[in-house]
């Protein structure tokens, strides 16, 4: 059998390639960057993406089943680009010969849904739209807990800093959460399932309120919570106060709060029918999973690994730091001090390690950030001490990683340019760059008015690192 696999670098999709990697397939990724894939992958690695037909085709020759995992949520159009995608995807499939299409899309009546629910609804509609030339498996879910997930990580971090929570009403909404295993259950098992036509099948496991999930977090987490309704907080405040608590952008913030005004409850009973091994455990088991993962520093994937907005790695993968204008370096000379050991150092930044001093700086400008609708510091990062190309760092994103030499990140706070922070061993020298390309004069006035900070800031930095992979190497 051989399966393409799309959205391959996302939260679902780089735990679904580790499970098919495991079964005897033949497996083909498609990604907009392969640097974002992992070097020793036993899989083809295809570059291109649903907007480029041509790209499509050729990952699509010779391919059995295909894992539609491709959603533009964070663009600003990100409908009509849902349903260019789908189409394209679909006509390219039927051209190839492929055989089965699965699509991993959310719970929902179109009627009553939000704007961002009646895109994966559409996707799915128009993915199933030709029966008779191609088979397509719909499996829909709604609230997806697990480690790393957008859905858990919003709940958590409420629960975790808000002892008193008055909340807008939608936390009396219905919804069937589902733990991310079994997601990833459903979709294995579902290249091998004998269909006669499309279906639709809907997965989650007990029927509960946004409220008791809440509750229930609390509850796994070891906490007393008190949550109070109130009907006079709209759309837009719910999401700024998502954006501030919680590490989700205000973008995403507001697409996912409109969703929440919909009850997502399953409409159909074919997960039984067609998957009867399965039996999907309980929210509080899943969230109870999820937390013993991120306490072992397990988290596989996160929301974050991928996307990003207009300036996201996977649109802008190029590396071109030589657009700057304005630099600041810092050189050092390594002094004994191995190469080993210095990367191990700078490639543990941000999340709970820091930025190596001045961390009530980091905060002020994270909290900045986070305030005009930016990415903020408390996305944090995936592991404290492993990075891979493509995944989030606090407010930046690794663009570039070689091994005992080079980490290169891409700044995705809020600013008026590009930015790009540099880490490099060359021979017997540590070389720290910060990059920036302004944007307009406003821009040129960003740079030159933090220009102080940023002497201090780097400067010290550099120092510490150095300091930290003396004593790595002292042990």
């Amino acid at each position: 059998m051989k399966i393409l696999l799309t959205g391959a670098n996302g939260y679902i999709g780089r735990r679904l390639k580790e499970k098919l990697l495991g079964e005897d397939v033949s497996l083909r990724l498609l990604a907009r960057n392969p640097k974002s894939m992992t070097s020793d992958i036993k899989a083809e690695v295809f570059q291109g993406d649903s907007f480029d037909v041509g790209s499509l085709e050729r990952a699509l020759e010779g391919i059995d089943i295909v894992y539609y995992l491709i959603h533009s949520l964070q663009e600003e159009n990100y409908r009509e680009l849902d349903k260019l995608s789908a189409h394209n995807f679909l006509n390219a499939a039927i051209k190839q010969g492929v055989k089965r299409i699965v699509y991993l899309g959310g719970l929902g009546v179109k009627e009553h849904a939000s704007t961002h629910l009646v895109s994966r609804i559409e996707t799915g509609e128009i993915l199933s739209s030709k029966p008779l030339e191609i088979e397509t498996l719909w499996i829909r879910a709604g609230v997806i807990i697990g480690s790393g997930s957008s859905s858990f990580e919003i709940i958590r971090h409420l629960t975790e800093k808000l002892p008193v929570m008055v909340t807008p009403k939608w936390v009396k909404t219905l919804a069937q959460p589902i733990g991310v295993d079994d997601v990833i259950s459903y979709l294995v098992s579902a290249k091998d399932i004998v269909l006669v036509g499309n279906i639709i099948v809907d997965i989650g496991s007990e029927m509960m309120t946004y409220k008791e999930m809440m509750i229930g977090c609390a509850h796994a987490l070891g906490l007393k919570r008190w949550i109070f309704p109130l009907p006079i907080l709209t759309i837009k405040l719910s999401s700024h106060w998502l954006n501030f608590f919680t590490p989700v952008p205000y973008s995403v913030a507001r697409s996912l709060i409109e969703g929440l005004s919909s009850e997502v409850i399953i409409q159909n009973d074919n997960a039984a029918k067609y998957f009867p091994s399965i039996a999907p455990e309980s929210y509080e088991s899943a969230v109870k999973q999820a937390i013993l993962e991120m306490e072992k520093n397990q988290v596989f994937s996160r929301w974050s690994d991928a996307g990003g907005g207009k300036d996201a790695l996977e649109k802008e993968f190029k590396n071109d730091t030589a657009e700057a204008l304005f630099l600041d370096r810092q050189k050092c000379l390594l002094d004994g001090v191995s190469k080993e050991a210095l990367y191990s150092v700078f490639c543990s930044i941000g999340g709970d390690e820091g930025w190596f001093g001045y961390s009530w700086l980091w905060e002020i400008r994270g909290t900045m950030d986070k305030m005009i609708g930016g990415a903020g510091l408390n996305r944090g990062r995936r592991d404290t001490y492993s990075l891979r190309v493509g995944e989030s760092v606090d407010f930046w994103r690794v663009e570039d990683l070689k091994k005992n030499e080079r980490l290169l990140l891409r700044a995705q706070m809020k600013v008026p340019g590009k930015a790009w922070l540099e880490f490099r061993i060359k021979e017997d020298e540590f070389i720290q760059t910060a990059y920036f390309y302004p944007k307009g004069l406003f821009g040129r006035f960003y740079w030159f008015l933090l220009a102080p900070i940023h002497y201090l800031v780097f400067q010290d930095m550099i120092r510490s690192i150095m300091i930290k992979a003396k004593k790595l190497d002292e042990l």
